[in-house]
Order: C-alpha cells, then sequence, then structure tokens
C-alpha cells in the first residue's frame, strides 16, 4: 500500500500577459473600445472587469488542471458543473498488475496525524481494504466489481478544465472554512499557483484563517 501526498498541476501553458491581453480584446467589443487598447492597457482594463463583476469576459479561457487527490474529494470536483472532466477509472484500472506496483494507491485525510491511536486505525482499514481487494481480483473478480471495496479516500487522478470565471467559483466555495478540509488544502494551492501566473484576475481573492 502506497501513501500518496495530494497534488495540484496546472498543465495549461500559462502566459499571464498574454491571457490578459486576449480577455482584453474580448471584453473591448462590449464597449467598442478596441481604439483605446495599448501596450500596457490590459492589466487595469480586466481589472477593472474583476471589480466591476464583469464575469463574462473572463470566460473566454480555459485551464485545465490535474488534481491527485481521493475518490471522496473528487465527488466534490465533480459537482461543478460549467467544467469538463477525465479521470482515472476504477473500473480499468487493475492495481494488481506491474504498473500499479501491485498495490493500492491512498491519500491520507488531512484531519488524522501521524503517530496516534487515530493513524493506526486509519492504517489498519486501508491495509484490509487492499487485501480484500486483490483476494477478489485473484477469485476472478473484475476491476470494477473489487472496486467495491476500496475505501473512500483510494488516490485517484482526475483533470478538470474550467473557465477562469468557474476557477474563481471553484475556489471561493472550495477555500472557505466551511470546505472540507481535504478539498480546501487544494483549492488554496491552486489560488496560490494562480495569484504567482495571473495575479490580475486571482488577487483580490483572499483565503480564510
Amino acid at each position: 500500500m502506497k501513501i500518496i501526498e495530494p497534488k495540484v498541476e496546472i498543465l495549461t501553458p500559462i502566459n499571464g500577459e498574454e491571457i490578459l491581453k486576449h480577455l482584453e480584446k474580448v471584453g473591448r467589443i462590449c464597449y467598442k473600445s478596441e481604439d483605446k487598447i495599448a501596450d500596457d492597457s490590459y492589466e487595469k482594463f480586466i481589472g477593472n472587469i474583476i471589480k466591476r463583476g464583469h464575469g463574462s469576459i473572463i470566460e473566454h479561457f480555459n485551464i485545465t488542471v490535474k488534481f491527485t487527490t481521493d475518490r471522496g474529494v473528487s465527488h466534490e470536483i465533480v459537482r461543478h458543473r460549467i467544467a469538463s472532466y477525465a479521470q482515472e477509472s476504477t473500473r480499468y484500472c487493475n492495481y494488481n498488475k506491474d504498473k500499479f506496483g501491485r498495490e493500492i494507491s491512498v491519500i491520507k485525510p488531512v484531519d488524522i496525524k501521524e503517530n496516534t491511536k487515530e493513524y493506526e486505525d486509519w492504517i489498519k482499514a486501508m491495509m484490509c481494504a487492499e487485501t480484500s481487494y486483490f483476494t477478489l481480483i485473484e477469485d476472478g473478480c473484475s476491476p470494477q466489481t473489487a472496486r467495491s471495496v476500496l475505501p473512500t479516500c483510494t488516490k485517484t487522478e482526475i483533470m478538470v478544465t474550467m473557465n477562469l470565471r468557474e476557477w474563481r467559483h471553484f475556489i471561493k466555495l472550495r477555500s472557505s472554512k466551511a470546505a472540507h478540509p481535504d478539498i480546501r488544502i487544494l483549492a488554496i494551492d491552486l489560488l496560490n499557483k494562480f495569484k504567482a501566473e495571473i495575479p490580475v484576475i486571482f488577487d483580490d481573492m483572499e483565503t480564510e484563517d
């Protein structure tokens, strides 16, 4: 059994300046102010768009993000409607194969601390699930049947494509204190990455302490 750390990767190549210039061209059509486009006009224009809440303009650029997380968190991610998804399938992935190391991979819940009774109990439960899964496979069950004993925290990889407006919505919901702690750490990490790459779009967003 392998314990995997949750991870966020932005897969779309990002050039913040080019994205903002593209969005400015889109937004200027609303006001027929294309004549005001200058070499350095994009930051101010898009900054004002964000302040006014004119979110439809930033729908005109999509970004794909890869989340490495657990199945439970992925169920929350796919509740976001305006998005495209591609996810590791437990129907077809046979974790008894060499390419998976003949072991299942799991994500440790953030609320369970190592070297505690809770951690020991969790490890025992994961090992029991792994044993049950491989027993079913060896008994002739297909992966789609054997997966019924896999735990909610089984590691999965999910590709998510959203436009910038929807990513703002995703981060607002999933980085709040009310969010599940395991999805919250992903959302906060993603926000920090976005701020570094496209600050004008995300700098007004803050996370709760």
